[in-house]
């Protein structure tokens, strides 16, 4: 492991286009140029928040106009369990109907898998996940950074480090980049570990997601994580919520909470990000809630949130001060 009284520079910005072919060891100099100002965003969705069929996620991504999904689960089956023959007939469907899939969700390293868990089932995972995202046309792998059981803070770093580590060798020889949210894990609130965990594992192969929603429940301001992260964001998740008077979270449409979204969509605009923004709205399905299935009306919700954020893109300015933001 690095030595981590000395910590080297963070590593160079990687690809910001999700539809780039090239693989992680491209050229960073050449891969994150921004896009011309003419380019549209990639606009995108965790589509098994509208439904939990094929079926109805795809016609959620249709209501909306959009020719790109995110993949995480089917008729609640994460995609990583998927019998290979199903992954393979909605690979042919998704080329069929000229739908793209931005990012492939899984459950490495997430709020259900602390660092003394087994590390075995997240290396089976990507291995999985390596046939699938081939099958897919997909390059990039949502990842987390394992919720701590116990440790002393600096073995949970260590850990931490090293699990990501290992998991990014193997995806930068499949050529796949890694995407680590700011969500349950080590480096998942904090942005001086976000840019520790980039800069000892050293590859291009491990890149940054950023939540705009996540600051609320876990009690920090999405702007002031994002703005040093700016450089390393290749995905971005929106949703938006307040706490409620008991402390819990609560999910509104984006812009309507205390998440700061449009701020943080100017500052991603301002800092030239290319990449997709995949709506993660929670109004129906919140996993780490037990809540896994979409309910009535979800589809509906999820239409809303993604024209919601169409809007906002096509507007963005700063938030007014809301009362409650942590």
């Amino acid at each position: 492991m690095t030595d981590h009284s000395a910590t080297p520079p963070v590593p160079a910005p990687g690809p910001a286009d999700p539809s780039a072919s090239a693989s992680p060891s491209a050229s960073a100099s050449s891969a994150a140029v921004p896009p011309g100002p003419s380019a549209p965003p990639v606009l995108a969705g965790l589509t098994d928040e509208a439904a939990a069929s094929a079926d109805g996620q795809l016609a959620a991504v249709r209501a909306l106009g959009w020719t790109a999904l995110e993949l995480r689960s089917v008729e609640g089956v994460p995609l990583a369990d998927l019998p290979r023959d199903e992954v393979r007939a909605l690979a042919r469907r998704l080329a069929a109907e000229d739908v793209r899939v931005v990012c492939l969700a899984s459950r490495i390293g997430n709020w259900a898998r602390p660092v003394t868990a087994d590390f075995a089932q997240d290396l089976d995972e990507l291995r999985v996940l390596e046939e699938y995202a081939s099958l897919l046309d997909c390059r990039r792998v949502r990842v987390m950074s394992y919720p701590n059981d116990g440790l002393p803070e600096a073995e949970w770093g260590r850990r931490a480090v090293d699990r990501l580590h290992r998991l990014t060798d193997r995806a930068e020889a499949a050529g796949l980049t890694l995407l680590h949210e700011n969500c349950a894990g080590w480096a998942g609130a904090d942005a001086g570990r976000a840019l520790r965990l980039l800069t000892e594992v050293g590859s291009p192969a491990l890149r940054l997601l950023f939540d705009i929603g996540n600051g609320v429940p876990y009690g920090y301001r999405a702007p002031e994580l994002l703005r040093p992260l700016l450089p390393f964001v290749d995905h971005v998740h929106v949703k938006d919520a307040v706490r409620d008077a008991a402390g819990g979270t609560a999910y509104t449409l984006p812009g309507d909470g205390e998440a700061e979204v449009r701020t943080c969509l100017r500052l991603l605009a301002e800092a030239g990000y290319g990449g997709a923004y995949s709506i993660e709205p929670h109004l129906s399905v919140r996993p780490h809630e037990g809540l896994a299935r979409p309910g009535e009306g979800a589809a509906e919700l999820f239409v809303r949130a993604g024209r919601r954020l169409a809007g906002l893109l096509a507007a963005p300015a700063d938030d007014k001060p809301r009362g409650g933001t942590p």
